[in-house]
């Protein structure tokens, strides 16, 4: 969704210690700030939460901490010929619409003929981070994104940065390479952004470049912004890096001072975020990291889509995509990271290997497995806490002072978890929980703890339920700190002892069961079991009002006890704003060690989801996978298929080398060919996040890209038929493909006529076989089996099936094994068969068995290859075979011997059936 971004911010000038809500304004055509949204920066406090006994979930607002917005700068940012706006217009999603997908930009105001129309609603309201009580989804968007574009000689080159509104990482990239364009859009598909920003140079005078035009198409439900240019400065952007990236995280500095397009965007998106949340980041508590797209392997949004990596296709709501298998995570920051894994598998095969250790031993001993199950399911959202307290809000008000003391409660109940998991990880072996282990075993964990207990009382703790929490919070500081304070809480204690007594007169007075309740909406009020209960003359005293009924029970309340919440909410102001200066103080001396609590939340998030992987492990029977340069895999198995109530799944092998780079797969329709096809892509990337994989035995050739061309309908949106859908995407491998890529190919050239469908196939095998990716490529198309005959490094496999037939009426059925065999499918016309079990009348089918008979005769004299083709693709494999062994074998001497007379053995027989004598074909080699 396109906005016009024509809102201005206005900000506080001075930065006091702690968040606000930010408020976004927009200027008419005469110039006037009219408010249009309030949003806060921090999360909502847990008083927000769900009631105990009413269940409302409607949040209070409190007026501003008068004493605290005293003495603040306000400066505006104005749209005008004097003081441009940050942000520059751009159109809304109905006139991208009507011109045919090209934005039609809005001058900004202030320009000649500048229009006082109103904005849309800015989605930028949405930016506030949720509790961190509350269960975080992976699917919610929350990440902002910045992109810029070189030009001139410069052109192609794109700097990128986002940042997660729930995770306190600026994350850079940088992208000059071939694919730039593919890379940058799957990355974004990959981050799910809630908005994405732009110079406003990229769509000048209603043409967009390219990137901006495919942004535009990729993402037409996204949030988009235009900014001015000015703003991405890189030297601002290494200044502002300089200035937040904590101490620890400096190596980064090397890496990107000279990555002038992602510096700039760095800069665009922290001035942004600095307008629409009202606050800053304070001095040396930022994460920046630099990412480039070599450290992982790519998939692009439609194989990830096709996979059913994230999402299940048919069923949104559905836990049968390979996340909902191997997703068994216990908190917010696990499950992302194990989102971000599986659409970004490791390529470092020294990485992976650890992380199969730490499974492995995980698998092996129950104490460490349970142990450290038990200590993680404990923990909060790390990541979300952390990126909430970094941020300096520009103004303060209650409901910001309410969130920070709960932040801080809620640090402390995390610091506490710390030796629990340290003595759970005292005894591991393997490298990485080792790791883990000293990073936990930092001491500044205990001293911030400490310091924390010097101001919190030691008895707080973090805990569910909104009268529960508002105690928490109110009692949070310990007594003696500020006198004012304690008098404020003996005040409330007393309010609260009142309420007590008055509902209890109001009991003894009507002769009813009445008792105290509290809910965040209402504040406290009367409830009242209807059980048992006879009301007088039917109904309720008059003296009871707002009178609500929940299955059993009334819940009411008085005019007396509405006055005594207002004084209640006026002393909690005033307990919530002396609390909040206390904490002011010692969130400055967190800041200073804010690195252990990253090390923290690196830990919880990466335990958390090997131990989901281990899990998985236990469900199903996975193996641990090797890495050669060779894929293959024995008894494999579908990891989604088999975890779906009532399915089987079938097992089968795999086996690709650079002998035999290029496996056609032929058979039936309905006979399993696309199944086995993703079976073997998804056990691919389980392997390569570290994960066991479900089989016998698994080796596999880490693949830098993962493709595929699965089968689709016509697309009636973009007006784009089958086949111009197949072309884009076998263009798109093609120009992007490496000699270490996965490709899955499923049903190319279906959407044409069968003699051009044979020929595109054929041309596009014939390219791909040059190259050394590992390809698997399934078709209807017999004719594409000769290529055996042609390249040694093609095989020939196709799926069995078999044939009954009724000994009543006579009629033949065909029975689906899913079983994979070598060789071209002998099962011919298996469209035909298919079609007799449809309602066409005999004759027609009768009539296109005749005409089908034909052509395959004339075709089937082509297919038979001469002995010296065989003989020569004998050697080839046989050469193949021996480079492999040397370069991977770890076989003791006597079974290496074994091994080479197999593979002797073998050679004879290819050579046999090519009509070659073997003793002499021996001499030769």
């Amino acid at each position: 969704m396109f906005r016009s971004s024509t809102e201005e911010v206005t900000t506080g000038g001075d930065t006091p210690e702690c968040g606000q809500p930010r408020r976004l304004s927009s200027v008419d055509s005469s110039g006037l700030s009219e408010t249009t949204s309030y949003c806060p920066v921090s999360a909502p406090s847990a008083s927000s939460q769900q009631s105990v006994d009413e269940g409302s979930t409607c949040s209070t607002h409190g007026p501003s901490l008068p004493r605290m917005s005293s003495g603040q700068l306000h400066h505006s940012f104005r749209l005008g010929r004097t003081n441009p706006s940050l942000l520059a217009c751009t159109s809304d999603s109905a006139s991208l619409r009507s011109h045919g997908g090209t934005p039609r930009l809005r001058r900004s105001l202030g320009s000649a003929g500048a229009t006082g129309s109103h904005p849309t609603r800015t989605p930028l309201t949405d930016h506030t981070a949720t509790s961190c009580s509350s269960a975080t989804t992976t699917s919610g968007a929350s990440v902002i994104v910045v992109l810029v574009e070189g030009r001139g000689l410069a052109r192609g080159e794109i700097g990128m940065a986002s940042l997660n509104l729930k995770c306190p990482e600026l994350v850079l990239s940088q992208f000059a390479d071939t694919g730039t364009y593919a890379k940058v859009i799957t990355k974004i598909h990959i981050l799910v952004p809630l908005e994405i920003l732009m110079p406003d140079t990229a769509s000048e005078k209603g043409k967009g470049t390219k990137l901006f035009n495919l942004i535009t198409e990729n993402f037409p439900g996204v949030a988009f912004t235009a900014i001015q240019r000015k703003y991405f400065n890189e030297r601002k952007g290494l200044e502002y890096i300089q200035q937040l990236c904590a101490p620890e995280f400096a190596t980064v500095f090397m890496e990107v001072q000279a990555k002038y397009y992602c510096l700039a965007a760095a800069a665009a998106l922290l001035k942004y975020l600095e307008f629409i949340q009202n606050s800053v980041y304070a001095a040396k508590s930022l994460k920046v990291s630099f990412k480039g797209s070599e450290q992982t392997a790519m998939i692009d949004s439609t194989s990830a889509s096709n996979l059913e990596l994230v999402v299940n296709n048919r069923d949104h709501r559905s836990e049968h995509s390979l996340l909902g298998v191997l997703n068994h995570t216990k908190t917010p920051g696990g499950a992302r990271r194990l989102r971000a894994n599986i659409l970004e598998p490791l390529v470092d095969v020294d990485t992976i290997n650890i992380r199969l250790d730490t499974i492995q031993e995980l698998l092996q001993d129950e104490e460490l497995f349970f142990g450290l199950k038990n200590a993680i399911g404990h923990f909060l959202d790390t990541d979300q806490l952390l990126s909430i307290l970094v941020q300096i809000p520009k103004q303060e008000t209650v409901q910001v002072a309410e969130a920070k003391i709960t932040h801080v409660i809620q640090l402390k109940h995390m610091l506490d978890l710390v030796p629990r998991l340290r003595m759970v990880l005292k005894n591991c072996n393997t490298a990485l929980l080792k790791a883990y282990s000293t990073s936990l075993d930092d001491n500044r964990f205990d001293m911030i703890l400490e310091q924390i207990k010097t101001v919190i009382n030691d008895d707080t703790t973090y805990l569910k339920g909104s009268l529960n929490m508002r105690t928490q919070k109110c009692y949070a500081v310990r007594p003696n700190i500020n006198e004012f304070l304690d008098i404020a809480r003996r005040v409330y204690t007393e309010i609260v002892d009142d309420i007590a007594g008055l509902v209890n007169q109001m009991g003894e007075k009507y002769g009813l069961p009445l008792r105290t309740s509290f809910s965040t909406a209402r504040g406290f009020f009367i409830q009242m079991k209807l059980e048992g209960v006879v009301l007088p003359e039917g109904k309720l005293p008059s003296e009871f009002v707002k009178a609500t009924k929940h299955k059993n029970n009334y819940g009411f309340t008085t005019a007396d006890l509405m006055k005594m919440n207002d004084r209640c909410d006026e002393a909690l102001r005033e307990i919530f704003h002396m609390s909040y200066v206390v904490i002011c103080k010692l969130l400055k001396t967190i800041h200073q060690h804010i690195h252990c609590l990253y090390k923290l939340s690196d830990a919880v998030s990466m335990l958390d989801m090997l131990l989901s992987l281990a899990n998985a492990c236990t469900i199903s029977d996975y193996v641990r996978p090797e890495f050669t340069d060779t894929l293959a895999i024995k008894q494999g198995r579908h990891p989604i298929l088999e975890r779906m109530a009532g399915q089987q799944s079938v097992s089968n092998n795999s086996y690709i080398s650079e002998g035999s780079n290029f496996v056609i797969i032929t058979g039936p329709n309905m006979s399993g060919k696309s199944t086995y096809l993703k079976q073997v892509a998804l056990c691919q990337i389980m392997a390569q996040i570290g994960s066991f994989v479900p089989a016998e035995y698994a080796s596999f050739r880490v693949a830098d890209q993962i493709f595929t061309r699965i089968g689709v309908d016509d697309d009636f949106e973009t007006n784009s038929s089958t086949f111009m859908l197949e072309m884009k995407e076998i263009s798109y491998i093609i120009h992007n493909v490496s000699d270490r890529s996965l490709i899955i190919i499923d049903e190319l050239g279906r959407g044409t006529s069968a003699e051009e469908g044979i020929g595109i196939c054929h041309s596009v095998c014939e390219f791909l076989l040059s190259l050394k990716a590992f390809t698997l490529f399934a078709t209807h198309f017999l004719e594409l089996c000769q290529l055996e005959s042609l390249y040694p490094n093609v095989e020939n496999q196709h799926m069995e099936v078999q044939h009954t037939r009724s000994g009543e009426t006579g009629a033949e059925s065909v029975v689906y094994t899913y079983l994979l065999s070598r060789g071209c499918a002998e099962e011919r016309h298996y469209g035909l068969r298919a079609a007799e079990m449809t309602a066409l009348p005999s004759n027609i089918i009768q009539e296109a068995k005749t005409i089908a008979s034909r052509v395959s005769q004339q075709l089937l004299a082509k297919h038979r290859s001469d002995p010296e083709t065989q003989r020569q693709r004998a050697v080839y494999h046989l050469a193949t075979r021996l480079l492999q062994t040397a370069r991977n074998s770890r076989l003791d001497p006597d079974s290496l011997r074994m091994y080479l007379k197999g593979l002797r053995k073998q050679f004879e027989a290819e050579l046999l059936a090519a009509g070659q004598p073997t003793s002499t074909a021996t001499e030769e080699e």
